[in-house]
């Protein structure tokens, strides 16, 4: 949801069309900096209480391998991780990075770790599709993000299905479903799975293309998201929606529906 107008109207936009959780960026997700959270605005946010999660910007890229822009991605996500301190919010989605490495990235992660050691607020790494250099593609490449922390407690994953699809994981039929979660379990661990985006993809299998459909419009269809809404892994983990949405939030509602049809055994 968009947090133009402050943060708390985030959770009002979604829990005006009946989001059980939302997912919000914590300043402009395009620029580096962003105005402190005012106090009020912290108070509203909180009072709200509807469950929410946050993702970073786009501009932090943790993995690169220009140290100017890797030093300004490390001191935004120290300011990302306190700003969610302050409100309350339990992870932040992450991309891994790109143009660069792992290592890079571990070493981008755990200075902000180090900053920002009496926050509670874990980096949840999302699965990515693997477009141009990006990594996260493969769950060998979170995995060795996790083992190779020095902070790996404040570590977890998210999993995008338009991603793991468009990276080649094939999750639309029953065998595929398990072989995927499966090696998920053997690499990074299921354990560490913390959320969910639900999103239906534009583009086939292994393209490494991430374009979002919305849910059973796509090559994904509707028997993927049956597959994760009914494992009893997950019934308690926040799943939301990236899908394109107009002013009215329309889309959103019919997005939510199905899926909750879909959920039901």
């Amino acid at each position: 949801m968009s947090i133009t107008g402050g943060v708390g109207c985030a959770l009002e936009r979604g829990a005006s069309i009946g989001c059980g959780v939302v997912q919000i960026f914590l300043k402009n997700n395009m620029q580096w900096a962003g105005k402190p959270l005012a106090a009020d605005e912290i108070t509203r946010f909180r009072k709200l209480n509807l469950p929410a999660f946050a993702h970073s910007s786009y501009l932090i890229n943790p993995a690169s391998l220009n140290p100017e822009f890797r030093r300004k991605s490390v001191v935004a996500l120290i300011d990302e991780i306190n700003r969610a301190t302050l409100l309350g919010v339990p992870f932040i989605v992450l991309h891994p990075g790109a143009q660069g490495d792992l290592h890079a990235a571990v070493e981008s992660l755990d200075k902000a770790f180090a900053a920002t050691k009496s926050s509670p607020v874990k980096i949840a790494l999302e699965t990515t599709a693997g477009q141009g250099s990006c990594l996260g593609h493969r769950f060998e490449h979170l995995a060795a993000i996790i083992q190779s922390s020095k902070h790996p407690s404040r570590l977890a994953v998210c999993v995008d299905t338009c991603h793991i699809f468009a990276a080649g994981y094939d999750i639309r039929t029953a065998h595929g479903y398990r072989a995927t979660i499966a090696e998920m379990d053997q690499t990074f661990g299921t354990g560490q799975i913390v959320a969910f985006h639900l999103n239906d993809s534009k583009k086939p299998l292994g393209s490494r293309v991430d374009r979002h459909e919305h849910i059973g419009k796509g090559h994904l269809g509707l028997s993927a998201f049956r597959h994760v809404l009914r494992d009893e892994r997950w019934r308690h983990l926040p799943m939301v929606l990236e899908t394109p949405k107009g002013p009215d939030l329309a889309e959103d509602v019919v997005n939510l529906a199905l899926l909750r049809r879909l959920a039901k055994k």
